[in-house]
């Protein structure tokens, strides 16, 4: 079994060296001849080194997948087969949370609550929903009847929903299983068969997982991961056997992969970014309040599309909040994510830290004002940052307006309720929104924001079975919940007459 230090991850062999790919149900090692190391963010050691996939390789397992889709066994296993296999999958991911809870927190920097309960449980949670749906179908079931049609002649007529077909599947490092939970989750569950490529920054999790496919026993072809680079994903989004390409990560990128998959009229759907607002309505509670909104846009320091980033407050609570707001901060442990204690990790790479901290030194050049926390802790090592909460800035300011994936957040005062939904909704982005207040007012307020999902006073867990996307350039289609399921069919009508 693959164990795990606090310095490396020891592969099967003793080995450093990852096979990279698993292909039409063989693992082999990458093909384009670069290494590249897979980083702690803790300390900056090297976890593995992964030895990249080819272009070549990617058209391989799509020709695996297509082929396992087209004309292999995975075609006729009935829909309560992929159910039952589905749920086996789980109880072997069941019975091997630790390993994951540690390798999330090597290779992305989670503090240990936040692997254990948002990174793996909740990815766990979501393949036991699609387990669960595969056997009842889509929203409708596999195949719904319409009533008779009585002119020009009688005919019966019904709905078939069927899989869509191959499905490039692409990650982003910040919750690397909860994301391919709910792709490949949606993959398993409807009858298509995948292609994965994780990013190269956090793939140590998928690989694992994959070797869970493996012991499952899932027929070659159905599932395939490569691990590489840009070249890879424009092979996989170029490629005219892939049905769907489903994608998270940046703005930026996802707009290439809408480009590159126009000229073969491929289905696209984006989980992107976010720049979403938290209001504090008048007479809010601030003590109930104030430190939830601040560990909204803290949570896995700030690298999570649904960070609530922008805070807006009364003019007249601006400074309680503010108050408030340092004493909550200064109070945040930002340290080794190994420990149960801490609330804060590393960011993923320096560069990344250095492109967060570049943000707020612009602010901070044009007149913005820390209200809180600011600059590095005090760790040797390790892509630390201090959460930070900005002032003096208004809604259309870069740091306002753009998706920094760190642990900053803004501070805006507003006079009407009216004014604040503005501010709110005055973004390119629509992913998430949260309100603190009466929950009569707040969910008045809910209804008027342009977001894919609202909280109310901190809302609840996270449910599988509701959908996740946004408006905008937070992205196109729906993961997870039925929404997000029927993303991976195509509907059928057949008619004949009576």
């Amino acid at each position: 079994m693959l164990s795990t230090t606090s310095d490396s991850v020891r592969i099967w062999n003793g080995d450093p060296l990852l096979s990279s790919c698993f292909i039409d149900g063989r693992w082999v090692e990458g093909a384009a001849g670069e290494l590249t190391d897979v980083l702690n963010p803790a300390n900056e050691r090297s976890l593995a080194r992964v030895k990249a996939a080819s272009p070549a390789q990617a058209a391989q397992a799509v020709i695996a997948a297509r082929r396992a889709f087209d004309e292999g066994p995975w075609r006729g296993v009935s829909a309560a087969d992929r159910g039952r296999l589905l749920h086996r999958l789980c109880d072997h991911f069941e019975a091997n949370l630790q390993e994951f809870i540690d390798l999330v927190i090597l290779e992305t920097g989670s503090p240990l609550p936040l692997a254990r309960a948002g990174q793996v449980q909740t990815a766990l949670d979501v393949l036991l929903w699609f387990a669960d749906m595969a056997r009842t179908g889509p929203p409708g079931g596999y195949e719904r009847g319409l009533p008779l049609q009585y002119g020009p002649v009688t005919t019966a007529s019904f709905l078939r929903q069927e899989p869509a077909g191959v499905v490039a599947a692409i990650t982003a490092y910040n919750y690397p299983l909860l994301l391919l939970a709910r792709k490949l989750g949606g993959v398993l569950a409807s009858g298509c068969t995948t292609v994965v490529l994780p990013s190269e920054r956090a793939p140590l999790a998928t690989w694992r997982f994959f070797h869970l496919l493996e012991e499952v026993g899932y027929p070659p072809g159905v599932a395939n991961l490569l691990i590489g680079g840009k070249d890879v994903g424009l092979a996989l989004t170029t490629d005219p056997q892939v049905d769907i390409v489903t994608f998270t990560g940046s703005v930026a990128v996802g707009r290439d992969v809408m480009r590159q998959a126009a000229a073969t009229t491929k289905r696209v759907l984006l989980e992107l970014g976010g720049k979403s607002p938290t209001i504090v309505l008048p007479g809010a509670d601030l003590d109930a309040c104030v430190g939830p909104s601040i560990l909204r846009f803290t949570v896995a320091a700030g690298q999570g599309c649904g960070c609530t980033t922008r805070t807006l407050v009364s003019k007249d609570d601006y400074e309680a909040y503010a108050d408030a707001a340092r004493g909550f901060v200064n109070g945040l442990r930002v340290t080794d994510p190994r420990l149960e204690s801490t609330d804060v990790g590393p960011l993923i790479r320096s560069e990344h830290r250095d492109r967060v901290e570049g943000y707020v030194g612009r602010a901070l050049n044009q007149g913005a004002s820390i209200i809180a926390g600011g600059g590095r802790p005090d760790e040797p090592v390790g892509y630390y940052m201090n959460p930070t909460l900005i002032g003096d800035i208004g809604n259309a300011s870069e740091i306002a307006t753009s998706e920094l994936f760190g642990p900053v957040g803004v501070l805006m005062p507003y006079g009407t309720v009216d004014e604040a939904i503005a501010i709110a909704n005055d973004s390119r982005f629509g992913l998430h929104a949260s309100v603190y207040g009466s929950t009569s007012a707040a969910m008045e307020v809910a209804r008027r924001l342009s977001a894919g999902t609202v909280t109310i006073n901190g809302g609840g867990g996270p449910r599988p079975d509701t959908p996740w996307g946004g408006y905008r350039d937070s992205g196109i289609g729906r993961e997870q919940g039925d929404d997000g399921f029927r993303e991976f069919f195509e509907v059928k009508h057949i008619q004949w007459p009576i």
